[in-house]
């Protein structure tokens, strides 16, 4: 299978429960913890009805029609200004190491571009060594403490792009 296999689209309604699955089954994977993470909220089990807001989107990639990972960006929660923040980036092994993590990074970040933002944040765990490999890959830098408030205590690597 190649990148070209795979396709990124936005969102539909029938994809929460594949989406869901996919978010929650990464966590456990890579150990994380269940509480302060997206492994418990409520977002996680509605990403699409999550997502419909004007400055918000979130893409899915699918391989033979299963959702197999996604990403989104939303404004950032509690912080004034044209920054959103990048959100739920997870994939299942299937689709890990084919580039396919800056490819969607750079199609939700192009997306954001569009609706007006001009920064991007996000927030990880320090253990999830390469997705901040793969952010940094893609011009994310880090940060001293985090912006807004995001309610994702467990989260303290906090990382900031320019679009």
């Amino acid at each position: 299978m190649t990148p070209s296999d795979f396709i990124i689209r936005e969102i539909k309604p029938q994809d929460n429960a594949e989406m869901a699955k996919v978010i929650r089954e990464v966590l456990i994977e890579l150990g994380a913890p269940k509480v302060g993470t997206a492994y418990e909220d409520k977002a996680t089990d509605k990403m699409y009805e999550s997502y419909q807001k004007e400055k918000a989107g979130y893409f899915v990639v699918e391989y033979n029609s299963i959702v197999v990972g996604g990403a989104g960006f939303a404004q950032l929660d509690n912080f004034e200004g044209s920054v959103c923040e990048f959100q739920k980036m997870y994939f299942l092994p299937i689709a890990r190491g084919k580039g396919l993590g800056s490819k969607l990074i750079n199609f939700c970040l192009n997306k954001a571009k569009e609706k007006g933002f001009k920064q991007c944040y996000l927030e990880t765990l320090p253990y999830m060594k390469a997705a901040t490999t793969l952010y940094r890959k893609n011009g994310f830098i880090d940060l001293e403490e985090p912006l807004g408030n995001t309610g994702h205590y467990s989260c303290n690597v906090w990382m900031l792009k320019d679009l």
